[in-house]
């Protein structure tokens, strides 16, 4: 059973929600200025059975325990999403989807939605071969809020538990504040580290740091061994790189000083941040015998085409005719699962 809400959630009727015992999924960012965090509606009425939170080194993960699941009326899941598949509080809730499904009597799944903080714009291609299994079989910066990616899981999925999406729209953070206003992760600051991410978080299977643990994340890429004076990396139209110096205070090289870029975007530049990484990749393992991929990166890409371009086995028009006609594909799936009225676009 599914149904899509236009009521906040404080205000639902579900005895499940009123009385029962609730268990909170949620993010730090899950803050609304009318009602506090999500949690605090069930503390309030004395209901809040379980409260899973980001827990770990950068709180790296929201886990969960089976069994207090099973002992659950109802949970509530609300996290901010970054428009990106690799986003790891998204794979939590797969996984959390994946574990009720297990239960011979699973409670519902309520999902408090929220914008999309990069839009409807779609980049990358749908995972092919092997892949994390929690990865879901979205592009990489899919265009859906996490509503959709739920209800896309849930019917991939084939679950029977009762899914509920509360819709984004009827919140007043949703309509007061901008969707990366809290950040939703604590490596997720703001809206450009939002938009380096779908390429970005792959720089950390590569033994380059992209900014973890300083201001700017994603936007900042670096290692001991570059040499920013000497080389000019590539950059579509629109795209600066700032030669500059960091010190990570996370990740590889943390505490050492790194040479390397700042990705600088122009004003109304819609950039794509997984295909300027590619090709990044590419030009410094030409230049650099230091520069190293990992294979946990082949697998977060799970693109077989991709990785022969990274490994100089083909040229930048294919994997680039490849990109466009998956992302065809993709929107074409994501219109399927769509709650709300503007649809997944590729950027041309």
């Amino acid at each position: 059973m599914f149904s899509f809400r236009t009521t906040p959630l404080e205000n639902q009727l579900d005895k499940a929600l009123r009385d029962g015992r609730v268990g909170v999924f949620a993010s730090p960012a899950c803050w609304d200025p009318q009602r506090g965090y999500t949690w605090d509606i069930f503390s309030a009425r004395g209901n809040l059975a379980e409260l899973m939170l980001p827990q770990g080194e950068m709180e790296a993960h929201i886990d969960f325990e089976l069994e207090k699941l099973a002992a659950l009326d109802a949970i509530v899941v609300e996290i901010q999403d970054t428009g990106s598949r690799h986003f790891r509080y998204t794979g939590d809730v797969l996984r959390l989807m994946s574990a009720l499904a297990t239960l011979e009597t699973a409670p519902p799944l309520y999902i408090v939605d929220r914008p999309n903080p990069l839009g409807r714009a779609v980049e990358g291609t749908m995972p092919a071969g092997e892949s994390d299994v929690f990865l879901p079989k979205v592009a990489h910066r899919h265009g859906l809020t996490l509503g959709e990616l739920c209800l896309l899981y849930y019917d991939e999925t084939g679950a029977t538990y009762p899914l509920h999406v509360i819709s984004a729209d009827c919140s007043s953070s949703g309509r007061a504040l901008m969707s990366w206003a809290v950040p939703p992760a604590t490596d997720i600051p703001g809206l450009f580290s939002a938009i380096m991410y779908t390429g970005g978080v792959l720089w950390a299977d590569t033994s380059l740091n992209p900014g973890l643990g300083t201001g700017r994340p994603y936007e900042w890429i670096g290692a001991p061994f570059l040499k920013p004076s000497a080389l000019t990396p590539p950059a579509p139209e629109g795209v600066l790189m700032r030669p500059c110096s960091f010190v990570p205070g996370e990740g590889l090289y943390a505490g050492e000083r790194c040479f390397g870029y700042q990705i600088l975007l122009t004003p109304e530049v819609q950039y794509k941040s997984l295909g300027h990484t590619l090709a990044l990749m590419r030009f410094f393992a030409e230049r650099y015998s230091q520069f190293s991929i990992s294979d946990a990166l082949y697998t977060r890409l799970a693109d077989p085409v991709m990785t022969e371009f990274l490994k100089g086995s083909i040229g930048a028009d294919i994997v680039e005719e490849h990109i466009k006609s998956e992302e065809q594909k993709w929107v074409r799936k994501a219109r399927r699962f769509l709650l709300y009225d503007e649809a997944p676009y590729r950027i041309k």
